[in-house]
């Protein structure tokens, strides 16, 4: 594969087409952005004192899918010394919560994904025998709500046995998904028990909706970290100096005689992808497909509007975004706030002196508060104080 600078490999013009479009969609930018999410996310699973929890959140098509899979690779290679000496070992769990057809997580299906995605074998008879009572022969059957229970525990088993790095959960947004009635609180309780019980931290990818779990409890809080993985924001010169560079990497990535004018159109592929990397790749994959099935040798600014989102569509898009960066950024006085709370100045670290307090007049012929010797008189006393 070429590089960036390169361009694609020439002889993939010589291939057919159902090949060219795989070396475009198999094509990554390795964009700052994700980077230093990527990073982040590292730090928070490899920390010596393990955090039960970590939150990926960002707009959807922003890259998270892309995140996971790097992070998932690196994580392999780091424990690729590990795995050959221990077998049974895997580095990571990557599973994904599908969205429940009845309203409501479906917890039982979400256990048997995870058990799956470890290779663990006959899932399917994952229960204990009936319960029985020896004295009356009686044999009790189990509600399906316990049958679920069981496949906790055997995740929970699983998990000790294989001992990944950490347990990836895409589209974790979908947990939120629950009963009338049933706290946020119980829903994210499920996932931290795990994470507690095996000591494996629990990654959730997941759009702003994942701020719903955010500070439910202290304890959680405590255990929990985040990482932001935003959107490229025009207004910031440096960040649309970097989009224009991940649309010049794709534009020379394009496996087409002519190449194309991404970078000429540079507004109106930020305006219809809100600054996602992510959005941005899928739109030119579908552009791209229909161009090479039609036998077209170049990309043109009428293929890019034949694929792209609507106005209606972005907008709605950007106003998810703009509302959740506004949900992660601390308000002005937050802090102020806190050191009030806690019987602190309100000013900024360091900038003022603590308060002390002056000290109190007394009254004449009032002693000052000082501890009297032991075993001595009090005129002896009063003598030695008076030399």
């Amino acid at each position: 594969m070429g590089t960036a600078t390169e361009g694609f490999p020439r002889d993939l013009l010589s291939r057919a087409w159902t090949e060219r479009l795989a070396y475009f969609q198999a094509y990554t930018v390795a964009h700052p952005l994700l980077v230093e999410a990527k990073q982040k996310l590292l730090n928070a699973i490899q920390e010596p004192v393990r955090n039960s929890l970590v939150m990926v959140l960002g707009p959807t098509g922003v890259g998270k899918t892309t995140l996971r899979i790097k992070t998932e690779q690196v994580l392999t290679k780091d424990l690729l010394s590990e795995l050959e000496v221990d077998r049974a070992r895997i580095p990571v769990v990557s599973v994904e919560a599908i969205a429940p057809p009845s309203g409501n997580f479906h917890w039982r299906d979400h256990f048997k994904r995870m058990l799956h995605a470890m290779d663990e074998p006959l899932v399917e008879q994952k229960e204990r025998l009936p319960l029985s009572s020896a004295a009356s022969g009686i044999r009790f059957t189990r509600s399906p709500r316990v049958h679920g229970e069981e496949y906790h525990h055997a995740v929970e088993q699983a998990l000790r046995f294989r001992r990944p790095a950490a347990v990836l959960i895409d589209e974790a947004q979908h947990l939120a998904k629950m009963a009338s009635g049933r706290r946020l609180l119980d829903q994210l309780d499920v996932i931290k028990s795990i994470a507690n019980c095996t000591r494996t931290v629990h990654v959730l990818f997941g759009t702003y909706d994942l701020l719903a779990f955010r500070n439910l409890s202290g304890q959680l809080s405590r255990r929990s970290v985040d990482v932001h993985f935003r959107r490229y924001q025009a207004e910031r010169n440096e960040e649309r100096r970097v989009f224009l560079n991940v649309i010049c990497s794709f534009e020379r990535q394009v496996p087409l005689p002519e190449p194309p004018s991404l970078v000429e159109n540079w507004d109106y592929l930020y305006e219809r992808s809100i600054g996602c990397v992510g959005i941005l790749k899928e739109w030119l994959v579908k552009t791209l497909g229909t161009v090479l099935r039609r036998g077209s040798p170049k990309l043109t600014l009428g293929d890019l509007e034949e694929h792209a989102l609507s106005v209606s569509q972005c907008e709605k898009m950007l106003a998810e975004a703009t509302e959740g960066e506004a949900r992660l950024t601390e308000a002005d006085g937050a802090r102020s706030h806190l050191r009030l709370a806690l019987g602190l100045t309100p000013g900024s670290q360091g900038s003022e002196k603590p308060v002390v307090s002056a000290p109190r007049r007394m009254r004449p012929g009032q002693r000052r508060p000082e501890r009297d010797p032991i075993g001595v008189s009090m005129a002896a006393h009063a003598n030695s104080v008076a030399t």
